[in-house]
């Protein structure tokens, strides 16, 4: 299906005299790639998410307007065209899975949380002499004592490491566990949006770009900054070892 788009990158490219091995070195995504978006090819590009950040970047480093180009694939290429347009995430609470029975755990450890705030406020006022002083533990102070209580719950007493995902941009996002099971099943997180924490003897994690933070019991992982698919395994020590493009989960 020719939308206009690959007209608009090969030509934005020739006027600024760029060639795709020298655009490759900027901006890490791969010539075989470039040059199946200027041809329109898109059976040849990894599609959805993938594809629309591809043609996001591309654009942008040619002056033009990344957000736009790749808002005319979504559209072209939306249902009606054969291609599947991947769930969203909306930023939930961490530790929330979407369906199965693990959901009322979850509930019940953010209702202790809760109750404990409670009572720490309680001792606070009851201590506080002539109110020169005064304890918040509401707003982000309070989500950040029910996400560690929920990631204790969700590392004590049990085999393996857990992993907690938190989006610092739009990424597409499959991740399987030990058992090949999938908890993030080829979701596009926007920014803010978390997922987990999820505990298994290992995982496998595939990202459309580097946009996101990952918490390895408890601990900030050093991932890669990258604008192009990168992957992941994780053992049960919580060793990170980087997945070549063949080796990355999929999710359909």
């Amino acid at each position: 299906m020719d939308i206009g788009i690959g007209a608009t990158l090969r030509e934005a490219r020739n006027r600024r005299k760029l060639d795709l091995s020298t655009v490759e070195a900027a901006i890490k995504i791969r010539v075989r790639y470039l040059q199946a978006m200027e041809n329109e090819e898109w059976d040849a590009l990894p599609g959805g998410a993938y594809t629309r950040g591809f043609i996001r970047t591309y654009a942008s480093h040619l002056g033009l307007d990344g957000d736009r180009l790749a808002d005319d694939y979504r559209r072209a290429m939306g249902p009606a065209g054969g291609d599947r347009v991947p769930k969203r995430v909306e930023p939930v609470p961490t530790g929330m899975r979407g369906g199965g029975p693990r959901i009322s755990n979850r509930v019940l450890v953010a209702v202790v949380c809760v109750a404990l705030v409670a009572v720490l406020i309680g001792v606070a006022l009851a201590g506080g002499g002539g109110g020169s002083s005064s304890v918040s533990t509401t707003g982000s102070a309070g989500k950040e004592v029910q996400r560690k209580h929920a990631e204790a719950n969700a590392t004590a007493g049990k085999p393996g490491v857990a992993v907690r995902l938190t989006a610092t941009a739009e990424v597409w996002v499959c991740l399987l566990d030990a058992k090949e099971e999938r908890l993030v099943d080829g979701q596009i997180l926007e920014e803010g949006a978390e997922a987990g924490p999820f505990r298994s003897r290992g995982f496998e994690l595939a990202l459309g770009n580097g946009s996101v933070a990952m918490f390895v019991d408890g601990k900030r992982a050093k991932l890669a900054e990258s604008s192009s698919p990168v992957g992941y395994g994780i053992d049960a020590h919580g060793k990170l070892t980087t997945l070549a493009e063949g080796e990355r989960p999929e999710c359909e």
